[in-house]
């Protein structure tokens, strides 16, 4: 007996301590782990939800930040229906580094893919480098599917998927 309808890819890439592991750690379990160990690879995890009447099995992807990981992580990109480009909204650089990721997403994936912006640590406003208004305006010049900040520690946002 069929458990979902759709199964639907999704990849979260960004530099490295940025949160994604933290963020797929909210959104999958609920959890935070203060102490998370930084990911080696790739981490998988997956997430039933309905939308629109439908029953869509999530297979998320959370791909290691640092450049020696990068080529084993570009086959991921293969088959991939959305992609999440995540920077941590208290540093600029990670920021900086979207562009970068997002012609790593336009190299490996098929034309069609949706990619979506998150600025993690949103629990972290009064530290904030990176305006919303500098990722809104990121979002609208490259064509990108949409835009959100989110706290992968007060889970803030995080399941607000309909809304990316």
């Amino acid at each position: 007996m069929q458990e979902f309808d759709v199964i639907f890819k999704l990849l979260i890439i960004g530099d490295s301590a940025v949160g994604k592991s933290c963020f797929l750690l909210q959104f999958t379990e609920e959890d935070f782990k203060e102490d998370h160990c930084i990911t080696i690879g790739v981490e998988y995890a997956t997430k039933l939800i309905t939308t629109n009447s439908k029953q869509v099995t999530l297979q998320i992807w959370d791909s290691a930040g640092q450049e020696s990981f990068r080529s084993i992580t570009r086959s991921f990109y293969r088959n991939a229906h959305a992609v999440i480009l995540m920077y941590d909204i208290t540093r600029m650089h990670t920021f900086s580094s979207l562009s970068e990721w997002l012609r790593e997403v336009r190299l490996n994936s098929a034309p069609e893919v949706l990619i979506y912006v998150v600025g993690n640590m949103l629990d972290l406003e009064d530290q904030r480098e990176v305006p919303a208004s500098k990722a809104e305006a990121f979002v609208a010049e490259e064509g990108l599917a949409g835009f959100m900040e989110a706290s992968a520690k007060t889970s803030e946002h995080v399941n607000e998927y309909g809304n990316i």
